[in-house]
């Protein structure tokens, strides 16, 4: 069976490298990237996706997938959620951290949403993941947004920045949404396949 393709639509290399890693792990899909100037959105992490996936696949003119994450904090009725990659921008590690000061927990939720739009014209579908975890002051690698301000409840006491990429593919929330996506095309594939 030849490779099933799929356009990611990022222009962060650390995500390309990440949902290539995942995708690709005993299926033959092959993920292109490309970066489109689409305008950022507001709403819920679902709602962003299904509009930012809708507006891929009309500039495209084709199937494509694109990516939403969010951080939400307990403390904080789920903020900074899909806002997180400007709360990061304007406050760095120590300011997310210095945001649950005088609150009673440091618990968030990691989400990912991957939208799937066949093409111009079809309903985008949602693939979303949660990893639960802590806010804590930044560790290891800080290459890669929040991860070493992020420390999953499964990680052995490591942020996301500390641990080893394949141990991190394993149980973060990328790769819980990833996982339902490649179900999904693996299954589109096959009908495709047998029609």
């Amino acid at each position: 069976m030849s490779p099933l393709k799929v356009v990611f639509v990022t222009g962060n290399a650390n995500k390309l490298k990440e949902v290539r890693a995942i995708l690709a792990a005993g299926e033959p899909i092959e993920v292109e990237s490309q970066s489109l100037d689409i305008p950022e959105l507001q709403g819920s992490t679902q709602e962003v996706s299904r509009e930012k996936c809708r507006m891929a696949a009309e500039k495209i003119g084709g199937p494509c997938i694109t990516e939403d994450t969010a951080l939400c904090f307990k403390a904080l009725n789920g903020l900074p959620g899909v806002y997180i990659k400007w709360f990061l921008k304007e406050l760095g590690h120590e300011g997310l951290n210095k945001l649950l000061v005088g609150f009673d927990t440091t618990e968030a939720t990691a989400v990912c949403t991957f939208a799937y739009s066949a093409g111009p014209g079809h309903e985008p579908i949602l693939f979303e993941g949660k990893t639960d975890g802590h806010i804590v002051p930044a560790r290891g690698d800080g290459k890669f947004g929040w991860d070493p301000v992020f420390q999953p409840l499964e990680g052995g006491g490591l942020t996301y920045a500390e641990m080893d990429p394949a141990a991190k593919n394993e149980i973060s929330h990328r790769f819980r949404a990833l996982d339902l996506l490649r179900e999904y095309l693996k299954n589109q594939a096959k009908s495709a396949s047998s029609s």
